[in-house]
């Protein structure tokens, strides 16, 4: 691995989880909790949920952590852009 490659997945490392996932964290925070596992009720490996239920859910598997957060993340803009008017 290069410096700069060992820089760069430094800098990922040590980064807060509200910078690489800002709408993660906005909906923790502000709006309900997510899920990461699989469980008796779903396949999905990541979900959001608040009061009223399942918000989103995400794939069945992916190959990383990251990955799975990523499309979390994904979701929940389009959730934020569709219901807050974002």
């Amino acid at each position: 691995m290069t410096e700069g490659a060992m820089q760069s997945a430094s800098s990922q490392r040590d980064a807060p989880a509200e910078t690489s996932y800002p709408h993660v964290a906005r909906w923790v925070r502000d709006c309900g909790w997510i899920e990461l596992g699989r469980n008796d009720y779903s396949r999905s490996m990541v979900r959001a949920l608040d009061i009223g239920g399942l918000i989103g859910e995400g794939k069945a598997s992916y190959a990383t952590l990251d990955a799975a957060l990523q499309d979390l993340e994904e979701a929940l803009a389009a959730w934020f852009k569709a219901e807050m008017r974002e």
